[in-house]
């Protein structure tokens, strides 16, 4: 039986107080959404279906450059960090598997199952990390990783890499995720081609060691730490990475690694034409890679997105398997929250974007009719789809407001009571 933190009185009796408002709000929803030929239970029942990842890193407090100021009961270690992650599925239903990187969280593979296993946890996509020196490593990074210009440091960042597969293969994980923070801060520094060039060999290294039934994940980020070239800077070498590295590469989607007012969704509909759409990791920004919470800054865009994506999923897009994580930064909520949160924005911009009356929008399309166009997206953005994601978390055994029964159960204040302060600390954004 999957273990639970949250207990189970809790969730009956918060939800129980809610239950007949949403019972009405949902019939409400359901009469409006009739009008316009759309079934609301169809909708509910893909939401519920639809999941998201969680990133071990996301639950503990975030920082900046300049400073980090933990909060009470940081996770110790991976399996504080699982736990929370179980808090965040139990409640939302919607998070069901935990994204690792290593070497934050590298322990050992059975015990790191078998702790998930407890709250019915899986494992999504490996990540490792070559953008920082891990305790007791021999060679550096600060010139770079798999693009440096030393022999032995490309070893050992693609030996860091096999180790992340090897891990992952007992996990059950069935995906690697490569970020590099590679790059030049002045002109001159490096030579591109060359840099781009033992970059591909390198990952060309990883590539060949990719079980048969897993796909390797290529991260592009336009600057940081490097402020005057990346060597993944942008989606278009993203995809020249996946296209030289062969059918199990694809390109993975930070929707903070762009330059400001990029058209995002128009990148991911070229990736879906393509067939090298990996997935996403979803956040917000107001200027850079900000990894605020997703949906708090430019929840339209999130929905164009997912506009793209739902065209995608409705065509039956060979290959069309996109990876869905959250990858975010919280320097002044509670991570829990706000991944809860975050999670509830990604389905329901899924939610608004299956509203989309697809026929009328080729039609107007066709007849090049503007206006009508963009006012068929933004009828199905304006509707409020609350009540089809709480009817969905609750119809799983979920709560229906997942914030005001976290904080009803008084898990925070139960770790703060045991898991050790954390002091503050100097710059790091994680």
């Amino acid at each position: 039986m999957t273990e639970q933190l949250i207990s189970a009185d809790i969730v009956e009796r918060e939800n129980a107080s809610r239950q007949a408002a949403l019972k009405r709000d949902y019939e409400a929803l359901g009469d409006q959404l009739s009008r316009r030929g759309i079934a609301i239970d169809d909708i509910k029942n893909k939401v519920a279906s639809f999941g998201v990842a969680i990133p071990s890193w996301g639950v503990g407090t975030g920082g900046t450059r300049f400073a980090r100021f933990p909060g009470g009961g940081e996770p110790r270690d991976i399996f504080d960090k699982i736990e929370d992650c179980a808090v965040i599925a139990q409640l939302t239903r919607a998070t069901s598997s935990v994204s690792l990187h290593i070497p934050w969280d590298k322990a050992d593979p059975k015990r790191l199952k078998q702790a998930a296993s407890r709250f019915g946890l899986g494992f999504d996509a490996m990540n490792s990390n070559t953008f920082s020196d891990a305790r007791d490593q021999k060679l550096s990074y600060k010139f770079g990783s798999l693009s440096h210009a030393d022999a032995a440091v490309r070893r050992q960042a693609v030996e860091h890499n096999l180790e992340c597969i090897e891990i992952g293969k007992t996990l059950g994980s069935r995906a690697l995720t490569v970020w590099i923070g590679d790059g030049s801060n002045f002109p001159g520094q490096v030579n591109f081609a060359k840099a781009f060039r033992r970059y591909l060999d390198a990952m060309q290294e990883i590539y060949a060691e990719l079980p048969d039934d897993w796909r390797l994940f290529t991260e592009h980020k336009m600057y940081e730490p490097a402020f005057y070239s990346t060597v993944v800077q942008d989606w278009g070498t993203n995809y020249l990475i996946a296209q030289e590295l062969g059918p199990k590469a694809f390109c993975l989607v930070d929707l903070g690694h762009h330059a400001p007012n990029v058209n995002i969704e128009m990148i991911v509909s070229r990736l879906i034409q393509f067939g090298k759409l990996g997935g996403f990791h979803f956040n917000d920004s107001k200027y850079g890679d900000d990894d605020l919470d997703a949906g708090s800054i430019d929840p339209y865009r999130l929905f164009l997105i997912f506009n793209e994506l739902v065209d995608a999923e409705l065509c039956g897009t060979r290959g069309f398997d996109p990876a869905h994580m959250l990858d975010q930064s919280h320097n002044v909520t509670d991570p829990i929250e706000s991944l809860m949160l975050s999670a509830a924005e990604v389905q329901r911009a899924y939610a608004q974007a299956l509203l989309v009356d697809r026929k009328a929008l080729e039609s107007f399309q066709d007849d090049n009719d503007a206006l009508m166009a963009t006012q068929t997206l933004k009828a199905a953005y304006r509707t409020d789809v609350e009540p089809i994601l709480a009817m969905a978390r609750s119809e799983k055994g979920g709560a229906i407001d997942p914030v005001a029964v976290y904080r009803a159960a008084g898990y925070r204040r139960k770790v703060t009571a045991e898991r050790p302060a954390v002091a503050s600390g100097g710059g790091g954004i994680v």
